[in-house]
């Protein structure tokens, strides 16, 4: 006796119809019949009364239906009880990341996850720090990659993969390139190139400036690090940065640290308390990314 063979079974109980079960099951008519045969052979009864036009199920079929469905149900309880233990089988992973993203490994430890459950959808969503956050917080995302200043937000988990100070970073040739290092004042009394309000390496330049008083001019603003290093590079602003996107534009840019800049700036990946078994694989690959030889 087979599950499918029940299945097909129940689906000509419930629609006393051959024709109408096969359309359901998605297998021919013929298929049916011919299942449904075997089993009434292996039970030693027949099941369906088929003299008339609708098909009727008979005192042994009326004996058996409950049963089968109960054993249908039975295996299906156990799919479910492996997909809560086993975490994914089927499901959709919804991942923010800030914009302008550049940390390949969050795209390893996506690549990771799908090729382990490949019946999960992943869906990826760029924005602002600010806003990502707030889609974890209201469940439109299941976690996130966001930058933070000095803490990530108390009330979501937290999985921090930098940790940096801000520094500054001009082409050869400006006039602060010959210093090896920066005070607050001096990087404020230049224009700057930043990124938007709502990001967390905007929320550290403020936070620092505002404990010193500081009103920094940010004449022109850009969400990937890419952008600003070439706004920069051409001498429309001092660029703001961290150290390590900094580092990735050395050829063009110095970079400057800031002395009394000591506001870390935080890139983290953040989750609900409460979330899906889908947050906990993706984390399980995300630390093997993060943790890897040659990681942030």
């Amino acid at each position: 006796m087979e599950l499918r063979q029940l299945e097909y079974f129940v689906a000509v109980a419930e629609e006393r119809n051959f024709t109408r079960a096969a359309e359901r099951v998605h297998i021919s008519q013929s298929g049916v019949s011919a299942q449904i045969r075997r089993l009434e052979q292996e039970l030693g009864a027949e099941l369906f009364d088929r003299s008339a036009r609708t098909v009727a199920l008979t005192v042994a079929g009326e004996a058996a239906l409950p049963h089968a469905r109960a054993a249908l149900a039975a295996a299906g309880a156990v799919g479910r009880a492996v997909d809560e233990v086993t975490g994914l089988v089927r499901g959709r992973l919804t991942v923010g990341m800030v914009v302008g993203c550049t940390v390949t490994l969050l795209f390893d430890a996506l690549a990771a996850f799908h090729g382990a459950h490949p019946g999960v959808e992943v869906l990826l969503r760029e924005d602002g720090s600010d806003r990502l956050v707030e889609g974890v917080r209201g469940g439109a995302l299941d976690l996130a990659l966001v930058g933070a200043a000095v803490a990530t937000p108390e009330d979501l988990h937290a999985l921090t993969i930098v940790d940096e100070r801000l520094v500054a970073a001009v082409p050869p040739g400006h006039p602060l390139a010959g210093r090896e290092s920066l005070a607050l004042a001096d990087l404020t009394a230049h224009p700057l190139v930043c990124m938007p309000p709502g990001t967390g390496l905007r929320a550290v330049l403020d936070r620092a400036c505002a404990a010193q008083g500081l009103r920094p001019t940010v004449v022109m603003e850009a969400g990937a690090a890419d952008a600003i290093a070439g706004l920069a590079a051409r001498g429309l602003g001092v660029a703001v940065l961290s150290e390590s996107l900094a580092a990735a534009h050395t050829g063009r840019l110095i970079a400057l640290p800031l002395d009394d800049a000591d506001v870390p700036a935080l890139l983290a990946l953040v989750w609900r308390p409460a979330h899906a078994p889908a947050v906990d694989a993706f984390l399980t690959h995300a630390r093997r990314a993060f943790e890897a030889p040659g990681g942030p």
